[in-house]
């Protein structure tokens, strides 16, 4: 194991719970820093900070895994795992069978993601040192949950700046099925983790699904960017009256048939559009009852927040445009660059250009199983509100 040393002042956020150590915080290193590689991370004065992984290419220089000197081996792995399959089991509903089991730091564990479907399981490894943790990590599961399966799907910007290429493929016991099911909320969905977005579903938005699905009966719900159709189908089983379903993406949009058709759904309440959201709501004249708006990340890097926040305001300003009054918008920034602060603050401009009254009837964030680390903000990455429409000026 390796040794980093801090500089003089720049222990305080990692005392305090923070799990990233970065690279302008660290007076020396000793030992070769193997991208990876198992570091005793020190204060200036020597005491001890605790150990984590070091990758001295990136930024985050240092991940921090545990604040003890404690043996990072198969029985820390088990202790960690098995204390988040702890919590999920205390805190899903019944009948869920695909929820996110690891979180990365949100459960003491960074860089590792893995999301079960039912009898599979789908692992991402995006750092250097979750990558030399990964057969530990894939052990543990296998012991634990005694999947069918293990499959991989580490891919996406922190791997490349990690230096690592991309990695798929099965991990342990059998290749999943073309297409997985999974039951939510009282409603199933067919889920593709091998070329579905990250892992194949968006577990994250569970719960504000079944909130907009409690207030649907009776409602004309317009559910954009709408994937898979998660939304629209749990609005459509709670009485929505008709669901028109906006989404690019032609693989996607034809899975959110898929799962209307399988949740047994009448298909004359659904409508099923292939366009760019910004483009359906500057041209149609319809007005709803419900909106969804749960776009992709505007915000991928910082220098992007500008015209990042242009888009929200704009995507918002029709929304409220297009809903009648009384109306309920459920909107959503997953923009880690973009703070809850920041993304109601560019709602409120949005419902100032539309010349709107909106009450903000709560705020919104990811569900229980997504877990964050109280000293870790930048694992909040899911924004909503949940806002109702009191009318426009014309």
């Amino acid at each position: 194991m390796i040794t980093v040393r801090l500089k003089p002042g720049r222990d305080g956020p990692v005392r305090a719970g923070h799990p990233w150590i970065f690279s302008g915080a660290i007076a020396d290193v000793e030992g070769e820093a193997e991208a990876g590689a198992l570091a005793h991370v020190l204060a200036a004065d020597g005491s001890t900070i605790g150990i984590g992984y070091v990758n001295l290419r990136c930024s985050i220089a240092v991940r921090l895994l545990t604040r003890s000197q404690e043996a990072i081996d198969a029985a820390f792995l088990h202790r960690r795992v098995a204390n988040a399959l702890s919590l999920r089991r205390a805190v899903l509903p019944a009948g869920t069978t695909g929820y996110r089991l690891l979180n990365g730091e949100g459960d003491f564990l960074p860089g590792i993601v893995a999301d079960v479907y039912d009898r599979f399981v789908v692992c991402q490894y995006l750092t250097a040192g979750a990558e030399r943790l990964k057969p530990l990590v894939v052990e543990t599961l296998a012991t634990l949950l005694t999947p069918e399966g293990i499959y991989e799907r580490s891919e996406g910007a922190v791997r490349r700046e990690e230096g690592l290429e991309s990695a798929t493929g099965v991990l342990w016991g059998t290749e999943p099925p073309p297409l997985l099911t999974i039951q939510e909320n009282g409603c199933r969905f067919l889920v593709d983790i091998r070329r579905g977005q990250k892992t194949g579903f968006f577990f994250d938005q569970r719960e504000n699904r079944a909130l907009v699905g409690a207030l649907a009966a009776g409602k004309r719900v317009l559910n954009g960017f709408a994937y898979t159709g998660g939304f629209g189908v749990v609005a459509a089983k709670q009485g929505a009256t008709v669901v028109v379903s906006v989404e690019s993406s032609a693989a996607a949009l034809h899975l959110a048939q898929q799962n209307w058709q399988l949740n047994n759904l009448p298909q004359s309440q659904a409508e099923f559009v292939r366009a760019d959201m910004f483009v359906y709501l500057r041209q149609t004249t319809e007005k709803f009852d419900v909106i969804i708006l749960d776009p992709p990340p505007f915000i991928r890097r910082r220098h992007d927040v500008h015209a990042g926040v242009s888009g929200y305001k704009e995507l918002n300003r029709q929304a409220f445009l297009h809903l009648q009054r009384g109306g309920y918008l459920y909107t959503f920034s997953c923009s880690q660059h973009l703070s809850a602060a920041e993304f109601l603050q560019t709602v409120l401009l949005a419902a100032a250009e539309a010349r709107c009254e909106v009450q903000v009837l709560r705020q919104l964030a990811q569900a229980a199983d997504h877990p964050l680390n109280i000293a870790h903000p930048e694992g909040a990455y899911l924004k909503g509100l949940w806002l109702r429409l009191g009318g426009c000026k014309r």
